[in-house]
This record gives C-alpha cells, structure tokens and sequence, in this order.
C-alpha cells in the first residue's frame, strides 16, 4: 500500500465526532493525494470516484455493513494477560492517545518517544479520521510511520474513531502488528532464534520479516500478537490494564438517537475481568492503572461514566482508589481523585498525542483540576493550540513515576506514586 502525503494540522481544527464528517474528511485526503498524481484529463473522474462514489461506498458500509467481529480473550492459549519486561529493576512505559493524525505533529511526537527507547509503548486509540486501511497503515505500519514501538511490545486500543470502519481495519491489520514479547517464555506463540550470521530469524511461518513486532531484542524471545482490544500487562508490584470502550462506542444510525452509545465493557471483557484477572481477590494488593480511550468523568465535554460502575461491581468488597488514564478528549488534564459508581478514581487525561490541543476552560469553575497544560504553542485559523506530548511511566518495584512530556521533550508536569502491597492502597507521594 503506497503511502500518501502529509496531513496538515489545520485539516483536524474544529473536527467533529460524527461518521458522516470524519469520512467526507478522509475521503478529501484520498483526494488530495491522487490529485496530485492525476493528469489534468484525470481530474474530474478521480474527484467523482474518490469524493463522491468513494464516500458515498465507505460511508454507506461502515454504517449499514457489518462490524468486524468482537475479539476477545481467553484464545489459543493466550490470555491477554502479560508480564512486564524489568531491566536493573525497571520497566518504562510510554502512553500515547489520540496521537495518529500522520502529521508533523505527531511525527515529532512519536520521535522523542523513540528517542527515549521504552520498552513498551501503548496507544490509547483514535486513529484519523476513520481508521480506514490507509490511515493503519500510514501511522503504523510503513516503512516511513513514525509509530515508536517499544522494546519489548507495543499495544493498543480502539477509540470511537476506529469503529467509524466499523474496526476492520484495526482488528485486520493494527493488532496483528502489535503484541509482546516475552524473553525465554513457554509459548504457542512465535519463537524467535539468534542465527549468528544474519540474527533475528522465525522460526515458522507466521512470523515474517516485515512484521515491526521482529527485529530488536538479542535474546531468544517469543511474541505473542495482540488479539484482542484489551489487555493486562503487570509485574509483582502494579497492573496496566488496558480497557477496550471503543468497540460500544458507536451505534447504527436511529439505534443511537433511542440509545445512545455509553461505551459499556461487554460481557466478553467483564468475564476476563472477573475470571483472569480476579479485581476482586482481597490476597492481590498490586496498584492498578486502567486506561481507555474515554473518560469515565470530565470537566470539559460528555463523559461515560459506566465502564466505571461495572468495575466497581468487580472489585466487589475489596475496593481501592485506581489510577485511570485515557484519551478523546485533546488535552492534557489531571484531575483530584473522584468517585464514580462509588469507584475511587484519580483520572488523567492525555489526549494530546496529534491532534490540535484544546485549552479551553473547562465548562465549570471547579477545584477538582490538578494539573492543566493551557499553554498556547501557535495559532491555526485564529484558534489558539497547545503543545501536543505524551505520559512517561517508570515502575521500580512499588514506586511510579509518571512524567508528562510535551512536542519539545520539556517534562510539564510529573508526579510519584507508591502501592502499599499491605493495604493494596496507592499513595501519592510527590
């Protein structure tokens, strides 16, 4: 697949959340590539298939056509849940949301990630405008995508962009080319052998070398693909838990005017929830960070608050405070700890990844904000924009450390966490 121009961040200004837009937006890109290709003669049919019976084909699919199937664990063997990779005691971790625009932006973005070489990274979904088979590819998977795979394993999630596709795309081509790999590990996966003479090689058929998953480690490593939109990667101390609300985030046309999309978990997530990762084991006391591509409160626009509710059932009598971090909305917002469904929630919003950054008030004057990067970078069509980045997580044992890095590699803003493996309690302590 050939790879096609350069967004503008101009183009993403204002960008609305319906399907409708968001295809009439990526169909116009396609436009724009092939126009500049197109012989003069070209250009009247290139603009009737692309814009408007390529809009009208897509469109009419991704709203009427079926949606790709809802992956889930446990399968093959493989139940989502993953073990962090600890180096000198260890593990960074880099959170990247709302960050696929292929624009400067989120070249830049993706370069100082890449530049500080951790050993995951996540994304934390929405990739624009719809998450068609071009923009995959373009933001994660040519040879020219600024996409900064970790060491040890990139994951991903689905926001409400991706199923504007109806998460073909995503499921078909993004998460075979994201997964983990596990140093040493007894696996169905793929295993991975030094050849001294030409390195890394697969050693069946399913691993090929254009798979970004193969090339870095020196050891003999298994990978294990990412065959769901969620995901657990934990270590003695904490737990990363990856929560896929995208998938219920978008609705058929009138379905979603008598009910609207909530982003609910489905039964499929809450049964790994409950049956694989046990929230409600009062004997496991680990720290646990969930992220998700929307926020289950917000100061500034429409929230989901019932993700939220299902997991306090989970946790049933052994509650504790989380920490929780997710995307949609773009801007990088901390917030003082809040109960939701009675869940005890210190949130944080990174959605600043590469698209324009909104620093606008929020809708109420409230003194439940932390912490807000309003820092005006530029102005685009009169709109002030703010500095686009990214979270860094480092894990030593019981402690965290969260750095907020900006377009610039400036640290914004940080903050240090410790869990209380007696209490199972996190506690803030700078």
């Amino acid at each position: 697949m050939p790879d096609t121009p350069k967004r503008d961040l101009k183009e993403y200004v204002d960008v609305g959340h319906s399907e409708l837009e968001n295809h009439l937006r990526t169909q116009n890109a396609q436009f724009q590539s092939a126009l500049e290709e197109a012989e003069a003669g070209r250009k009247l049919t290139d603009f009737l298939w692309l814009n408007i019976f390529g809009f009208a084909y897509h469109y009419l699919k991704s709203r009427f056509g079926p949606r790709h199937p809802y992956q889930y664990y446990p399968t093959s063997n493989d139940t989502g849940v993953y073990k962090m990779k600890v180096a000198n005691e260890t593990t960074q971790i880099a959170l990247l949301s709302d960050w696929a625009s292929d624009t400067p932006e989120s070249d830049r973005v993706g370069a100082v990630v890449a530049f500080h070489k951790p050993d995951y990274s996540i994304h934390l979904g929405d990739i624009y405008f719809v998450g068609a088979p071009s923009e995959v590819h373009d933001n994660f998977i040519s040879p020219k995508a600024s996409w900064p795979r970790g060491k040890w394993g990139s994951l991903a999630l689905a926001g409400n962009h991706e199923m504007y596709s109806n998460g073909a795309a995503f499921y078909k081509m993004l998460l075979p080319t994201m997964g983990v790999r596990e140093a040493n590990a007894v696996s169905d996966g793929l295993k991975l052998e030094m050849n001294p003479s030409d390195g890394l090689k697969p050693s069946d058929g399913l691993a090929t070398s254009n798979n970004p998953l193969i090339g870095s480690p020196s050891d003999a490593s298994v990978i294990r693909e990412q065959k769901a939109g969620f995901f657990c990667l934990e270590n003695d101390y904490w737990r990363v838990i990856g929560l896929d609300t995208g998938y219920t985030s978008v609705e058929r046309p009138f379905v979603e005017i008598l009910s609207p999309p909530d982003c609910h978990l489905r039964k499929e997530q809450v049964n790994w929830l409950k049956n694989q990762l046990h929230l409600d084991n009062p004997d496991d006391r680990r720290g646990i960070i969930f992220l998700s591509h929307h926020p289950p409160f917000s100061d500034f626009r429409k929230s989901f608050p019932r993700p939220a509710r299902q997991i306090r059932q989970l946790f049933g009598e052994f509650l504790r405070p989380v920490l929780w971090m997710w995307g949609h909305e773009h801007r990088l917002v901390g917030y003082r700890e809040r109960k939701v469904g009675g869940l005890p929630i210190h949130g944080r919003c990174i959605g600043h990844g590469g698209m324009p950054v909104e620093i606008d008030a929020p809708r109420v004057d409230t003194d439940s904000i932390l912490f807000y990067d309003q820092r005006r970078r530029k102005n685009i069509r009169r709109i002030g924009v703010g500095y686009n980045g990214f979270a860094w997580l480092k894990f030593e044992q019981e402690n965290l450390s969260i750095e907020y890095r900006d377009v610039e590699d400036k640290v914004v803003t940080g903050e240090s966490w410790r869990i209380n493996l007696q209490s199972g309690l996190i506690e803030k302590i700078g």
